[in-house]
This record gives C-alpha cells, sequence and structure tokens, in this order.
C-alpha cells in the first residue's frame, strides 16, 4: 500500500489521532504514547515515518566490539522500511541513566533519510540537533552519553506505553505520537480533512462574535451530526471494501 506521508503532515497529531477514532478500528485509549514521551523541539513541523525500532543500553558498557559499530547496521537496515524511518529506541535502562543520541547520531540518521527519532531515554546535543532541523523526542535531557550502545535492531519495542514493530507507521508532532493503522493509512488525509471541517462548524461560530448559549448549543450539535455522519460513511466504506 502507498501512503501518502507529505499529506499525513499537513494535519497535527490531535487531528490524525481524532480522525483514527472515527473507524472505530481499536479502542480509544490505544495507539499513541503517554505523556513521558515529549517534542524535544515543539516548534518543528509533524513528521510521519516507519518505525526502524531498536533498544538502547547506557548503564553498562559493550561486551566486546565497536560502541558505534551497530550504527551501520542500522542505516542499513532502514532499506527495509516501506518508506523514510523514523528511529524508535527503547532505552532498556529504567530510570535512564544517560542519554540515547546527540548531535551525531542525529546527523546520521537525517543524512540516510530519518524523519526523526523517538526514545523512551534522554536526549543531548539539543542545540546542535535543532540546527540540523531534525526532529526528536524523548523523556528529557541529559549530558552524558554514559556508556551508551544498541542493544537489538529491528525488534518489538515499548515506548511511552506504546508497543512498535518495525515498520508501523507515525506521525509526531508538538503534541506527541500517534501510530496509525497501515489498513486506514491511505485514506485518513482525506478523512482528516473532513474532519477538520466538521470541526469548523463550531470553530468558525465562535469566531463570529459574542457567542450565545442557543446558537452555541446549536452550532455544536451541527459539528457532532457532521462527525456522525462521516464516521459511519468511513466505516461503511471499510466494511464494503472488507467485502
Amino acid at each position: 500500500m502507498s501512503v501518502d506521508l507529505k499529506a499525513l503532515t499537513r494535519f497535527d497529531t490531535p487531528t490524525i489521532s481524532n480522525t483514527i477514532e472515527l473507524y472505530e478500528v481499536r479502542p480509544r485509549g490505544a495507539g499513541y504514547m503517554d505523556g513521558r514521551i515529549r517534542a524535544c523541539f515543539p516548534e518543528m513541523p509533524p513528521v510521519a515515518g516507519y518505525a526502524a525500532t531498536a533498544t538502547m543500553r547506557c548503564a553498562e558498557p559493550k561486551l566486546a566490539g565497536d560502541v558505534y559499530g551497530s550504527l551501520d547496521e542500522q542505516v542499513a537496515r532502514f532499506a527495509e522500511l516501506p518508506g523514510p524511518p523514523i528511529v524508535v529506541f527503547q532505552d532498556l535502562d529504567d530510570p535512564p541513566v544517560a542519554a540515547t543520541f546527540g548531535e551525531l547520531m542525529c546527523t546520521t540518521y537525517h543524512a540516510f533519510g530519518a524523519q526523526g527519532l523517538i526514545t523512551s531515554g534522554a536526549a543531548r546535543d539539543l542545540d546542535q540537533v535543532r540546527r540540523i532541523g531534525f526532529s526528536a523526542f524523548s523523556n528529557g535531557a541529559i549530558c552524558s552519553h554514559g556508556c551508551s550502545h544498541i542493544v537489538d535492531l529491528h525488534r518489538t519495542v515499548r515506548v511511552g506505553g506504546l508497543t512498535v514493530q518495525p515498520g508501523d507507521l507515525l506521525h509526531a508532532d508538538a503534541n506527541g505520537v500517534v501510530s496509525i493503522p497501515i489498513a486506514i493509512a491511505d485514506e485518513i488525509p482525506d478523512a482528516a480533512a473532513e474532519f477538520v471541517l466538521a470541526e469548523a462548524i463550531l470553530l468558525d461560530y465562535l469566531k463570529q462574535g459574542p457567542p450565545e448559549v442557543k446558537r452555541f448549543a446549536e452550532a455544536r450539535q451541527a459539528m457532532m451530526d457532521a462527525l456522525g455522519a462521516l464516521g459511519r460513511r468511513l466505516r461503511a466504506r471499510r466494511a464494503a471494501a472488507a467485502g
């Protein structure tokens, strides 16, 4: 399936999350990372890409070999993904004791086409990574890299309460990170555009001037009716496609 990532990034992550809810393909409390994962650079625009998963450890030295040797294999395996990667690290140290990434790693990932990086661990070199223009998400910052080394590549990880498989489609911005089900991913941009139009019914009313409770209730109900109709249409289309 071909997914237009550029079209997905025209929308913020909450809008993508809300649009997914209309399909009722998973519980509303599933499919996104929790508040432990925060945007390092909230001013940067949304990103979308496919999870290049890995695990990291910083508390104990690597037993043998080049500490950065796994980086070669990691970027080589970007080619296994359906499209541009977002690197996703699970820090195996709990709590994190050092930074998962810094300028060197992010510059490498950026050069090899990655759209961003998400880690359950910490960040560092924030000024340098910001200048690269590389989106990053972490649970904080720690000045040292400690004994950081990659443990495993392309395995199931759990970051911010979300289980992530290699190749999962992710969307992220200042509001957080959501996983987009591949089965509906190609429909999401058009559906999100309709979602925005439905919300505009109420938002446009509120921008017109001092509101009245009765007219506010009418506009709010009109918005809810539009969203309900959109959801029913999307679900009916999926059901028809399934046979």
